[in-house]
């Protein structure tokens, strides 16, 4: 033993012997390795480690060779998968200005009663592509596993500047510091229905989408390229009369940098802050229902409180506020969200009302110091409000199935929006909607410059189906502020452009669009082309000092199975 320890050294002979009794732990957990045991006839190990004990392990670890599970039925795997290619463009996207930062955002925050654009050409032309797999397992008839990857790229790109591995982060957008790549996760979780014997209660848990009503809250907004995806859990009661949804979901989370156990993530999402603990979390939580019991009408109540109010850095430097109060998921703020949705079918008419209450409380940052501090501070208080409403009418009876609809959308918004900055004052109010994760382009006009947030719109729509696979549409609508001092803000929620103080215009333009569509192969392949014009109002001159039309169109291909 001494002329071992000599020749390789008591680090070295330590070494074997944490190796030897690793090995010899991992047998424990194994059943095939037990034979090397002499145990009696029909026992075995029952002392395993504990974290084992916890797992409902029926597959055991392999240490080499791995194997197909032996509960694994090739009858039980589904698959799922889609793949878009889209080219788009869009000329004068700043109406004549040119960009001023990568947010999309058409000048700087104005502190002046002049507007501030900078003359420019700003045209764009890409091609995206997304290809989605989602691999489903039925454990049970009552359990089922699923796992969606989602591969987002623009044609001559390397890499995505967004992924779907963190759709629902704060900022609604993923950090692509997390990525190394353009492969993320979409979608992971199970499902498990009759929870606890319960008949119609199902759990779902893990990586998931929301989508509830129109889309005008939480929509799985598949325009995009990646889309919105919450880590969370969603319980689900359903009955013949009624629908009831109860989740909870963490959109940031900060304890990431407290001992957290090897190989687990140690980065954040975007707009979030490593301050650890309860200072770097942010949570929402739904209570939506569904109530199917009056013929031709599907009635929706629902809450919603969207917790913000730890991400907030130690050095007073606040988060998601850099644009004023108006800001999406701005920090520091406990906001509650009350509505109601009506939608309506009956014979060739179709109507839907959908009314929606925020209030609560929510920090300011632009009247703060980062001596003085606001981390404990929700000074501003929280009244918003919105409405959404359709009328609609459908000729079943032409081949054609042609509709016609109106529409008069609303959204409030907060005259000291960019309060702190200059010219606005103090700040004292939060009054400007929230949004949260819809999908907007569904709602106001194709060209996505509209967010449900400070704006008033009314427009008309009609659309026809020539054949049974053949769509056409015509879309106008009017694009107004509600607030004149408040920013506009494009379908991404963030500013298109801020307004100067003393603003005195609202209408931002109209806007004029044609769709068409084609089915191929049972609607498994698709064609789709769109063209939208944006004639300039009034506030655009105003704000910007140019007033430039802005043309948009794009072509797609989009194959599902």
């Amino acid at each position: 033993m001494r002329s071992i320890q000599k020749r390789i050294g008591w680090a070295s002979l330590a070494t074997f012997f944490s190796a030897a009794v690793m090995a010899t732990g991992m047998s424990l957990v194994t059943a095939p390795a037990q034979a090397a045991f002499e145990l009696p006839d029909g026992e075995k190990i029952t002392n395993v480690p504990a974290i084992p004990r916890a797992i409902p392990q029926k597959e055991a670890y392999e240490l080499y060779d791995p194997k197909i599970g032996k509960n694994f039925d090739l009858k039980n795997f589904w698959l799922r998968a889609d793949l878009r290619v889209r080219p788009e463009m869009r000329n004068n996207t700043c109406f004549g200005s040119a960009m001023a930062g990568t947010a999309g955002n058409c000048n700087a925050r104005n502190t002046t009663t002049t507007s501030n654009g900078t003359r420019g050409q700003q045209n764009d032309q890409f091609t995206q592509q997304m290809t989605r797999l989602g691999i489903g397992y039925d454990v049970t008839p009552d359990v089922n596993f699923y796992m969606e990857l989602i591969n987002s790229s623009t044609w001559g790109t390397n890499s995505s500047t967004s992924n779907g591995t963190a759709a629902g982060a704060n900022g609604g957008a993923a950090d692509p510091a997390l990525n190394h790549g353009t492969v993320g996760v979409r979608a992971a979780y199970m499902l498990i229905r009759n929870f606890a014997g319960v008949q119609g209660l199902s759990v779902k848990a893990g990586r998931q989408y929301i989508v509830f009503g129109n889309h005008s809250l939480f929509g799985h907004f598949d325009w995009a390229n990646t889309g919105f995806s919450h880590d969370g859990i969603m319980l689900n009661y359903s009955t013949k009369a009624f629908d009831t949804y109860l989740g909870w979901f963490r959109t940031s989370e900060g304890d990431t940098l407290q001992g957290a156990a090897t190989g687990s993530v140690q980065q954040n999402q975007i707009g979030q802050v490593n301050a650890g603990g309860r200072a770097g979390d942010a949570d929402m939580f739904i209570f939506y229902n569904q109530i199917k019991s009056i013929p031709g009408f599907l009635i929706e109540p629902y809450y919603i409180l969207y917790n913000n109010a730890g991400t907030v850095s130690s050095s007073g430097a606040q988060l998601n506020a850099a644009a004023g109060i108006g800001q999406a998921k701005h920090s520091n703020q406990i906001r509650h969200t009350v509505g109601n949705r009506i939608e309506m079918r009956k014979g060739n008419f179709d109507a839907t009302n959908e009314i929606v209450y925020q209030f609560g409380s929510m920090g300011d940052q632009m009247n703060a110091t980062a001596s003085s501090g606001y981390d404990a501070q929700r000074n501003l208080s929280i009244n918003a409000w919105a409405t959404r409403n359709w009328l609609g009418y459908t000729h079943y009876q032409s081949s054609w199935k042609p509709r016609l609809a109106f529409n008069f959308d609303y959204a409030s918004g907060d005259g000291r929006a960019q309060c702190g900055a200059g010219g606005q004052g103090t700040c004292k109010t939060a009054n400007t909607f929230e949004n949260l994760f819809p999908t907007n382009h569904i709602h106001m006009g194709y060209m996505d410059v509209q967010a449900w947030k400070n704006m008033v719109s009314p427009s008309v729509n009609f659309q026809a189906r020539p054949t049974k696979d053949d769509h056409i549409e015509f879309w106008a609508t009017s694009l107004n502020l509600a607030n004149k001092e408040d920013n506009w803000y494009r379908g991404s929620q963030g500013a298109y452009v801020y307004s100067k103080v003393g603003n005195t215009k609202t209408h931002i333009g109209d806007e004029l669009d044609v769709a068409y569509t084609h089915m191929f192969m049972d609607g498994k392949l698709a064609f789709q082309a769109a063209y939208g014009h944006l004639f300039a109002g009034g506030y655009i001159a105003e704000n910007l000092g140019t007033s430039r039309d802005q043309d948009w169109a794009y072509a797609q291909l989009w194959v599902n199975f």
